[in-house]
């Protein structure tokens, strides 16, 4: 019998405490914890999330979400002239150090390239999935529909909408705007 009593005074302990805590209030905004790490958005689109990461669309291969996935990682990192090449996780990124992250992390390349080379890179021409945009002097790409690139290009009429300020910084980010691709070459993984 004392075993049941005990039983039934930690379910009245438990009913209790959780409703004492619930009550209390710390007279501040509620918390409101932050996404999941590796989001995923219904569709075959990237989605760009308001804290600048982007949700990788549920119908892409694993590869494509991989690398989007990584990229997340990059968006708070500065731009640093041959970062990402010496060192695969590094404290800042260069155009094709981002481009290259991205492509590692999806296993779709075994190390870091300079732009120029990827020139060369994979398959010519656009990419389903997944194209790399690049010329002697710089490198960008698109995943799922979403702009990876370290420039802050973005037309005349883009500055005017409400964009996230970040998206107009310098580093590897997520751009919501896409950019002209003329004098660069596209390039994309086998596949994708």
């Amino acid at each position: 019998m004392s075993s049941l009593r005990a039983f039934a005074l930690s379910i009245s302990l438990f009913l209790v405490v959780p409703a004492a805590a619930q009550a209390q209030s710390t007279g501040g905004a509620e918390y409101v914890p932050p996404p999941p790490e590796n989001m995923v958005a219904p569709g075959a689109r990237a989605t760009l999330l308001p804290d600048g990461t982007a949700a990788a669309p549920a119908d892409a291969p694993e590869a494509v979400k991989q690398a989007i996935w990584a990229a997340n990682k990059l968006q708070d990192k500065p731009y640093k002239y041959g970062g990402g090449h010496a060192r695969i996780e590094d404290t800042g990124y260069d155009c094709s150090g981002t481009v290259s992250y991205a492509l590692i992390a999806a296993g779709l390349l075994k190390s870091p390239l300079p732009s120029g080379p990827f020139m060369r890179w994979g398959d010519k021409g656009r990419g389903r999935w997944i194209t790399v945009y690049s010329h002697p002097g710089h490198a960008y790409m698109v995943i799922a529909g979403l702009r990876l690139d370290t420039s802050a290009y973005a037309s005349r009429t883009a500055r005017l909408r409400k964009i996230a300020r970040s998206a107009f910084e310098r580093g590897p980010r997520w751009r919501p705007t896409s950019r002209p691709s003329r004098g660069f070459r596209a390039r994309h993984p086998l596949g994708l």
